[in-house]
C-alpha cells in the first residue's frame, strides 16, 4: 500500500497502511533527498538508500518504529522535513523465517528473515562467504526479482530479474544496462527453495551481512515481466491481470533510470509522476506517459525511459491489496 504524507519537522505517526509493514520504502517528493529503505528484519532506525552505495546507517530520528497501521518517524529531512511532501511504499511479510542449512540441507549457508508466501515476498538476511553459495528464500516458488545490498560495505545494489536471465544483473543504485557476469548469480536461476550467489563481493563479501528483498508474481496481485517499446504515442499495452497501484520500470538494453509510479500520486489518467529509484531528484511530472487500466497499463508517449522504439524493459507491478489476501483490522 502507498501512503502519502506531509512532513512536520518533528515526530509523527504515519497511518493508513492497513497492516503492520515489514518493508517501508520512503521518498521525498517535493525536495531533493535520498530514498530510504527500512525493514523489520534489520530493525527500525536502520536505513539503506537505493540511490547511494552507502553501507547501512542507523539514525534515531528516521523511521523509529513499525506500528499496526503504519510507522513512526523522527525529524530527519529524508523522512520528515517540515512542509515537504513524501510517498511511502509498504509491503507486509510478517512470518518469521530461519533456515539452518546444515540441519535442513537447504542452501549452503544459514539465512533468516520474514516471509509472506501468499503474496510472494520475503526479506532475507545472510552472511557472505566470498565463494559461490546458495541461500534459502522462504518462498513457495522461485523469486523472479531479487534486490540485494551489503549492509556493512559501501557498494552497489544488485538486482536479479528473471526476464533478463541468470547471466545478467542490474544495478538499482545506477543507470546501467543489464550487465553480463557469472559472478552475480553463477549463471544459475533461483529454484523454489534457494537462489545462487556468485563471487561478486558487492553483495557476497566474506563475513559481511547482506539483505535481500525477494519477489515472485502472484495472480491478481503482482506481476514481474518485460515488454518492448514502440516509440509511438499509441504505445504498448502491458497486461498484468489487475489494475496496477505501484509500478517500477527499468530499461535494460541501454543506460537509463529506474522509474517508480503509483496511483496515490497519480490518481487519474493520463499518469506520469515519476520518482527515480537511483536518483535523489524531486518528483518529475512526465504526464502524459501512460494510463493505468483495469488489467494493466498502456503507454501514451515516447519517453526513452519507458517507451523507446525497440527498447527492452522490465517491470514489477502491484495491485492494491486484493480482497483474497485482506488483513483483519
Amino acid at each position: 500500500n502507498t501512503v502519502l504524507y506531509t512532513g512536520n519537522g518533528g515526530t509523527q505517526s504515519i497511518t493508513g497502511v492497513g497492516f503492520q509493514p515489514d518493508f517501508t520504502w520512503a521518498r521525498a517528493r517535493s525536495i531533493v533527498e535520498n530514498h530510504v529503505l527500512y525493514d523489520s528484519v534489520r530493525g527500525a532506525t536502520k536505513d539503506l538508500r537505493s540511490d547511494l552505495t552507502n553501507a547501512e546507517n542507523t539514525n534515531s530520528t528516521g523511521l523509529t518504529a513499525f506500528g499496526s497501521d503504519g510507522f513512526s518517524i523522527g525529524s530527519v529531512a529524508f523522512v520528515n522535513q517540515n512542509s515537504a511532501t513524501y510517498a511511502s511504499w509498504n509491503w507486509k511479510a510478517g512470518t518469521a523465517f530461519s533456515n539452518d542449512a546444515s540441519a535442513t540441507g537447504v542452501g549452503s549457508i544459514d539465512s533468516a528473515g520474514s516471509v509472506n508466501t501468499d503474496l510472494g515476498f520475503s526479506i532475507i538476511n545472510f552472511t557472505g562467504t566470498g565463494s559461490v553459495l546458495t541461500v534459502a528464500h522462504g518462498l513457495s516458488k522461485a523469486p523472479e526479482l531479487i534486490i540485494e545490498k551489503s549492509r556493512d560495505k559501501a557498494d552497489y545494489w544488485l538486482v536479479y530479474a528473471a526476464p533478463i536471465g541468470n547471466t545478467h544483473g542490474l544495478i538499482l543504485s545506477g543507470t546501467n544496462a543489464a550487465l553480463d557476469s557469472d559472478t552475480f548469480w553463477n549463471d544459475t536461476s533461483p529454484t523454489s527453495t534457494v537462489w545462487t550467489m556468485g563471487t561478486q563481493n558487492a553483495v557476497n563479501n566474506s563475513g559481511q551481512e547482506t539483505i535481500a528483498y525477494c519477489f515472485h508474481s502472484v495472480d491478481g496481485y503482482s506481476k514481474i515481466g518485460t515488454y518492448t517499446g514502440n516509440g509511438n504515442a499509441d504505445g504498448p499495452f502491458v497486461y498484468t491481470g489487475f489494475r496496477p497501484a505501484w509500478v517500477m520500470i527499468k530499461r535494460t538494453d541501454v543506460v537509463n533510470n529506474w522509474l517508480i509510479f503509483d496511483t496515490e500520486r497519480d490518481v487519474y489518467n493520463v499518469a506520469g509522476l515519476e520518482l527515480f529509484a537511483n536518483l535523489s531528484n524531486a518528483e518529475n511530472n512526465n504526464t502524459p506517459e501512460f494510463d493505468m487500466l483495469s488489467n494493466g497499463f498502456k503507454y501514451r508517449a515516447t519517453y526513452a525511459g519507458s517507451n523507446a522504439s525497440g527498447g527492452t524493459y522490465i517491470y514489477m507491478a502491484f495491485a492494491e491489496q486484493p480482497f483474497k489476501y485482506a488483513n483483519a483490522r
